[in-house]
């Protein structure tokens, strides 16, 4: 509603005066004024909070390779009133704010493992919700490390913090609320699922993948009022990813297109680009292909997969279509490829997914 008023505003300059009617003082002035209130307002994301579904919403949907409109990885899960963020990847905050998300309704962030494109935004996340209201310290989950992690940013920021507080007051912003809690999280040495903490009526499980050399790497499962969720991390294809999956109505899993990185390996080469070709050889050996992701989701048995972390990250329609080659041979219907904004809803009366596209 509130775009289609800036449009109005501007039809209604254009049939009276043309483009020389948005020059007039007053008119731009009307302009930006309701452009501001567009972007400031968060009244209407009251229904992705409302507690009749179960909600995944994509933040990120790119890997570490650049993308012009996919922030890095991040995925949020929305539940009992809150969301809970599952990785932080660069320009993941930046993807939510233009979402006009509530940074106040943060539950908390879990991360799969320490490579840089899952916690580059940790700082933004916990800085930028503690400004919006959050009334506590942030807590952030976890395998073994993320307590260096946890006390790295913390520290980083420190001095802004500090800043903030003295400018603003410590009224508005308290430094305790400004500080993020670690939890290390305790996995099971047979790879199953272990509950890592409960909201409410909302149980989020831990379980280990496989990453190597990254050790150790993991997995969320959330489960609410009969719908559940499943998040990959970055794996390969995993046999206790395929067990904590298992009656989940969705999987979010990582994909990265091997024949395309393969392209690009050869481009190095012709361009001379070594250290990349390095790069290039490497990754193949710790992600999942997308039809692997596939066959992973026949495996558990989970209706709706949904492929995120793309690397490459395909820029149009046509590599989406080569990202996704193969996939259909395998697995029949049931698939959707992450694009930031994509939202999955999980009715709690038990039905269909409904997948939409969240846009600012």
């Amino acid at each position: 509603m509130k775009k289609l008023l800036i449009g109005a505003i501007v039809l209604a300059a254009l049939a009276v005066g043309g483009l020389a009617a948005l020059q007039i003082p007053a008119l731009q002035d009307r302009l930006i004024e309701a452009a501001i209130r567009s972007r400031m307002d968060e009244s209407d994301r009251a229904p992705l909070f409302a507690d009749d579904a179960l909600r995944l919403l994509v933040c990120g949907s790119s890997s570490p390779l650049p993308a012009p409109d996919r922030a890095r990885p991040c995925l949020a899960v929305i539940a009992a009133g809150r969301f809970y963020v599952v990785d932080t990847g660069p320009g993941s905050w930046n993807r939510l704010a233009l979402l006009r998300i509530p940074g106040q309704r943060i539950g908390g962030v879990l991360l799969t493992h320490f490579h840089s494109d899952h916690i580059g935004d940790l700082g933004e996340f916990n800085l930028q919700t503690w400004v919006a209201g959050r009334g506590a310290p942030l807590k952030v989950w976890g395998p073994a490390g993320v307590e260096r992690v946890v006390a790295g940013f913390n520290e980083s920021y420190a001095l802004d913090a500090g800043y903030r507080t003295a400018h603003h007051g410590a009224a508005l912003l308290p430094p305790a609320d400004g500080m993020m809690e670690a939890h290390p999280l305790a996995l099971a040495t047979d790879g199953s699922a272990q509950v890592a903490f409960t909201d409410g009526d909302l149980t989020v499980r831990v379980f280990p993948v496989t990453h190597t050399p990254i050790e150790p790497a993991v997995g969320y499962r959330f489960d609410y009022k009969g719908r559940s969720l499943v998040i990959s991390g970055d794996t390969v294809k995993d046999a206790h990813l395929i067990e904590a999956a298992r009656g989940a109505d969705l999987l979010a899993h990582e994909a990265q297109n091997n024949d395309i990185v393969a392209r690009m390996h050869d481009a190095a080469s012709a361009l001379d680009r070594p250290r990349l070709q390095k790069v290039l050889v490497d990754i193949p050996s710790y992600h999942t292909s997308p039809v692997e992701a596939a066959e992973v989701a026949n495996a558990a048995g989970v209706p709706l997969l949904l492929m995120y972390h793309l690397t490459p990250p395909p820029p149009n329609r046509i590599a989406e279509s080569v990202f996704l080659r193969g996939v259909a041979a395998v697995r029949k219907g049931g698939v959707v490829l992450a694009r930031d904004g994509t939202l999955i809803e999980l009715p709690l009366d038990g039905g269909r997914a409904k997948i939409s596209i969240l846009r600012p």
